[in-house]
């Protein structure tokens, strides 16, 4: 089991920066990939940035050159640094882990970016 501990989330106005943090918890392994999701009032949840344990990363088109995905292997910690936030960006933000077949995820944690 996994337990994912997310912090780092909050208010901000917009153009300004945040970054989230999330560590694993729990006896495993390894973890594969780590990432994180977000999820807007009324929207599904949709995939943000995932890095895989050969530092592969992804991220959704409309975050490109503002969010970045770092990981710290030690810590099975994962990172999001979110720059020139924008207003589209509020949504409550999930931390993922996936170790070997099975996923895990965190309570979430809000951002809101005001205009």
């Amino acid at each position: 089991q996994v337990h994912l501990v997310e912090s780092g989330g909050g208010l901000v106005q917009a153009g300004g920066s945040l970054t989230l943090s999330c560590a694993g918890r729990g006896t495993f392994f390894s973890i594969n990939t780590m990432g994180w999701y977000r999820q807007a009032p009324g929207k599904q949840r949709e995939l943000v940035a995932i890095i895989t344990n050969g530092d592969t990363t992804n991220y959704l088109d409309s975050v490109k050159a503002r969010f970045t995905i770092s990981k710290d292997n030690g810590k099975n910690a994962v990172y999001l640094r979110m720059t020139n936030l924008k207003p589209e960006d509020t949504a409550v933000y999930y931390c993922y882990a996936r170790v070997r077949d099975s996923e895990f995820w965190g309570q979430g944690t809000q951002v809101t970016v005001s205009s």
